[in-house]
């Protein structure tokens, strides 16, 4: 069981979106982007899925991420393209705590005009 982050940031979606989700308040926000992403090195057993749905939320963008057979962590990214940015580059070189991030993969990236999902999730 992965421990609780001793401090959990804040949303920073202003009260009157949070009636209206994620995915409306994020309509507004310019050009939406996706991305698939995988993530190699050590990141199975250090909390990475639970840490990476925290990021997103935190960030403001929608998904999803998984463990696969192969011992990585595999899912994907959509949002306001610079706030995809930024959990690009936390996929890549920040991670949980105990991780190890050798490499990250990047595929399918591209303009989308609406949202695939309502929120970011674990997979199992």
């Amino acid at each position: 069981m992965c421990p609780l982050p001793l401090a959990v940031a804040a949303p920073r979606t202003p009260l009157r979106l949070l009636g209206r989700g994620l995915a409306a308040a994020m309509s507004t926000a310019g050009p939406l982007k996706s991305v698939d992403y995988e993530v190699f090195g050590r990141v199975q057993g250090v909390c990475f899925r639970m840490y990476t749905e925290g990021e997103a939320k935190k960030i403001g963008v929608v998904g999803w991420v998984k463990n696969t057979s192969s011992g990585t962590v595999t899912g994907q990214v959509q949002g306001p393209e610079e706030k995809v940015d930024s959990m690009k580059s936390w996929l890549s070189k920040i991670g949980s705590p105990s991780s190890r991030i050798d490499r990250t993969n990047f595929s399918n990236e591209k303009t989308i005009s609406k949202l695939e999902y309502s929120n970011f999730s674990i997979r199992y």
